[in-house]
């Protein structure tokens, strides 16, 4: 263990642990991502003392700043590229009503105890006595090896007391792609109305965690099978199905957004982008009909689903801006992409995709390919090689066109000069004309072609050219 305690900061925590006379530990995640050979900048240190007289002793000694944060009985500082946490060894108790413990001072064992998994109990000793030796009392080291997440105590007890431990558990495995201990499995489903003690923001902290893992559909299929997803965030578990009417069945739209999901993390880390992968089919249930004769159809879901958005939003108190208004575009124009592939692909098509997504051209086409998930090779292809064709169609249309977040040539201020009017309902139906003809390729996106333009449909609506603008 020595070799990974060449940090300076440790030499400086061992020595000042040598001149008082107190034990300390580093405990928690560093001591876990050593094992996972994983770097860690955030070390957490347990003092059998007083944390947070050492922690300014230790800053005092390093002549760095420290933060005290006596609610928490914690001390935290930044020594060259890590952050250190400090905090004297403690036993918790918890009240029925509240994750928040009542702590009392204790021995590193009790420390241990109220970690909330094996793998993050594991710790390694500071002080000069014992430097460098590995203490794990639950199987940690096991653990690790045979990707378990498991709790050092009864599992009913851990999560019971801290609620919003089952939510880490299903964050741990997926984001290491490890196994949740099966009696964990069954205390997290006996303890699933704990979760509503647990503020929103917490959960929806984890639930992000979760969604920016190498591959969400571990977490999600445990938040599923648990239950915990029919609690925080009950429009997605309706899309788990499969209805069949007269031997007609749809996909089910559960299983299909998390393989979107899956799909979309292969090629981008941006969280809204995963969420719009999330939401872009979470209106098919309220959408879905059966037609007799053709099937079961969703018309319209990514009108309503672009509404759903700032709903659901609001609910997991997600930012209300422009994130937001982001995944409400991918949403609303995921479709639009898919059927350029199927079609000839117009430039007038092609026009109307760019004015309407703009700069975030690039994120829905990667939403749209992330959205095939036929296991039919041929279809694949076909979509593949006509998502390619519609990229460079693109491409080519905004070189020549100039359509991506398209200003008018001629504005309204234009139209009421022209024709010396003021504002009203001819500004409004001469601008659209425009904006339609340049979409259409009447006319090309400049100014002198859409002055000319205006001055002719400008006659035909019976108002005449009073001033003639530049």
């Amino acid at each position: 263990m020595k070799k990974h305690l060449q940090h300076p900061v440790f030499s400086v925590i061992s020595k000042l642990a040598a001149e008082q006379d107190v034990q300390a530990y580093a405990i928690g995640g560093y001591v876990r991502d050593i094992f996972l050979n994983r770097s860690s900048k955030d070390i957490d240190i347990v003092i059998l003392g007083n944390g947070i007289a050492f922690a300014e002793a230790v800053a005092a000694r390093l002549n760095v700043k420290v933060s005290v944060f006596k609610n928490f009985g914690t001390a935290m500082l930044r020594y060259q590229d890590v952050e250190v946490e400090f905090v004297g060894a403690r036993k918790e108790s918890y009240r029925s009503d509240s994750r928040k413990p009542i702590v009392e001072n204790g021995t590193l064992e009790d420390d241990q105890k109220r970690r909330d998994f094996t793998i993050n109990a594991l710790a390694i000793a500071l002080h000069s006595s014992q430097f460098g030796e590995l203490i794990d009392p639950f199987g940690g080291i096991a653990d690790l090896e045979t990707k378990l997440i498991r709790t050092p105590l009864n599992p009913v007890e851990t999560f019971s007391d801290d609620p919003l431990r089952m939510m880490r558990a299903i964050r741990f495995a997926s984001q290491l792609n490890f196994r949740i201990d099966d009696e964990a499995i069954e205390a997290i489903k006996s303890n699933l109305s704990r979760i509503n003690i647990v503020s929103q923001e917490r959960i929806t902290d984890e639930l992000n965690k979760i969604i920016l893992s190498p591959k969400p559909s571990i977490g999600f299929n445990y938040l599923f099978d648990t239950g915990l997803l029919h609690i925080i965030f009950p429009q997605m578990v309706a899309l788990y199905g499969v209805e069949i009417i007269n031997g007609k069945g749809h996909k089910d739209n559960f299983y299909h957004t998390l393989q979107v999901l899956d799909n979309i993390c292969e090629t981008t880390d941006d969280l809204w982008l995963r969420w719009a992968a999330i939401l872009h089919d979470i209106a098919k249930p309220p959408t879905k009909r059966f037609e007799p004769g053709h099937g079961w159809t969703f018309h319209g879901h990514e009108d309503k689903g672009a509404r759903m958005v700032p709903k659901i939003f609001a609910q997991l108190k997600l930012p209300l801006n422009e994130k937001m208004k982001l995944v409400q575009k991918l949403v609303q124009l995921h479709l639009r992409p898919i059927v350029l592939s199927q079609s000839i692909v117009t430039d007038s098509a092609v026009r109307r995709l760019l004015f309407e997504a703009g700069d975030d051209i690039e994120a829905l086409m990667l939403l749209c390919k992330a959205d095939v998930t036929t296991k039919n090779e041929y279809k694949v292809k076909k979509y593949r090689n006509n998502f390619e064709l519609v990229q460079q169609k693109l491409k080519d249309v905004e070189e020549r066109d100039n359509i991506r977040n398209w200003q008018p040539p001629v504005t309204g201020l234009d139209i009421m000069k022209l024709f010396g009017i003021g504002e009203g309902r001819e500004v409004g139906i001469i601008k659209n004309k425009i904006r339609e003809a340049i979409l259409e390729g009447e006319i090309p996106n400049e100014r002198e072609a859409a002055i000319n333009f205006t001055i002719e449909k400008g006659k035909e609506i019976g108002l005449k050219v009073v001033a003639i603008t530049n």
